[in-house]
């Protein structure tokens, strides 16, 4: 459904700020759509005496595009800098050295920061296809007027009559699951509506380089992960990667009816988690490692899934509990104490740390039986690197005031 840009109103809002909005600027119907369909990501007040009959929305740590309706779209900007949202991304999905994405630092919107990543992604897809998709052998079985393969005896002797012979044979081809991944992300970026004009004709092009190759399956972020690489495909790594980042964040669940625009939807705060595991992985001392998103069973029913385990490399013992926070509360929330305090527990360690982007007003050190529970910051306000080796700083001298304590 093509709409007019004349037609067209996009409303911003920027995370965990609230806005106020006149009716003029949301129909009341458009208000309901936003509530019913996106009420986890912002928190709508409807026009009321106490608002002043005025709309009031607070985005909860989500950034991104939404079109609530075909007249009316809305932006949420990120607190911190495009340039630190890249920053995050490069980590967390281990695109960290490609020289080529070095362009995006200089982005000054979300659309050209989402814009830019999508005509990379684009480039190299032609970029492949000119050198050849990758191809590999798939079993096949088909009823055949020739012999191909092996021959099914079994049929033959149950059905002589029957001219065409089944056989089971090996196909050559492009049409598998890491071209798959490919053409349904670039499908999902060419609805997505958030690509500048000079961007979109590139997206179909690199598309319509894969149309007749390649069936249009869906595909999910997790087909990305896990993938095996070869001398022959090891350049997929980094498309997978790129293509896990869309698929993430582009949700074609929330298609209504002939609207085919699809929202974009960052939640910071899996993307943060993402980035302090990742930050941490390539950037922590000698001795140590770590164990990503660890799932410990508790009973038959229940288990947790800890954000990060910091281990001894010599000896294998966990000796850190850490959990990622995406948020800036005056102090820490007793459920997220408690949480740690379980963690610990559960994993027989005696040191737990909530990582926050902002230094808590409130610090937090306590104790709790033998486990102490802190507070640390990991800062989006500045350079990453250098926020994050602050970071690392301050948990080193955690860990030896500790074993200086117990000494």
């Amino acid at each position: 459904m093509d709409i007019n840009p004349a037609q067209l109103r996009i409303i911003e809002i920027t995370e965990y700020e609230n806005k106020s909005f006149t009716l003029d600027e949301i129909p009341y119907s458009a208000g309901v759509e936003l509530y019913e369909k996106y009420k986890t990501q912002v928190d709508i007040e409807f026009p009321s005496y106490t608002t002043k009959e005025h709309w009031r929305l607070k985005a909860k740590g989500w950034v991104g595009y939404i079109p609530v309706t075909p007249e009316l779209h809305l932006k949420i900007n990120p607190k911190l800098p495009i340039q630190n949202l890249f920053g995050m991304l490069e980590y967390a999905y281990n695109l960290k050295g490609f020289r080529f994405l070095e362009g995006l630092m200089d982005c000054e919107s979300l659309e050209e920061f989402y814009s830019n990543l999508a005509q990379i992604l684009a480039h190299k897809v032609l970029e492949r296809c000119r050198k050849g998709l990758y191809r590999t052998y798939l079993p096949k079985t088909q009823q055949l007027s020739y012999l191909r393969g092996r021959l099914d005896v079994q049929q033959v002797i149950q059905k002589p009559w029957n001219v065409k012979l089944k056989c089971d044979y090996q196909e050559h081809t492009a049409d598998v699951k890491e071209n798959q991944i490919l053409a349904w992300t670039l499908y999902l970026i060419g609805r997505s509506s958030l690509c500048l004009e000079r961007v979109s004709p590139i997206i179909r092009k690199a598309y319509h380089a894969l149309q007749g190759l390649i069936t249009l399956q869906p595909c999910s972020a997790e087909d990305c992960i896990g993938r095996q690489y070869n001398r022959f495909n090891e350049d997929y790594r980094l498309l997978h990667n790129l293509c896990r980042f869309f698929l993430e964040h582009i949700s074609p669940s929330h298609e209504r009816g002939n609207y085919k625009t699809l929202p974009f939807l960052v939640d910071m705060a899996h993307l943060y988690e993402l980035f302090v595991a990742e930050w941490l992985k390539k950037n922590t001392l000698q001795g140590y490692f770590l164990k990503q998103q660890h799932r410990t069973e508790i009973s038959q029913n229940r288990h947790f899934s800890i954000d990060i385990l910091m281990c001894d490399a010599a000896t294998g013992k966990i000796i850190a509990v850490l959990d990622t926070k995406y948020k800036a509360p005056e102090q820490a929330g007793y459920i997220d104490i408690h949480q740690m305090i379980s963690y610990a527990n559960t994993t027989k360690c005696k040191q737990a740390f909530l990582i926050y982007p902002k230094d808590l007003p409130q610090p937090l050190d306590i104790k709790s039986d033998k486990i102490r529970v802190r507070s640390l910051t990991f800062s989006l306000d500045d350079n990453l690197d250098r926020t994050g080796q602050t970071f690392l700083k301050n948990l080193f001298l955690f860990f030896e005031s500790s074993q200086n304590s117990h000494r």
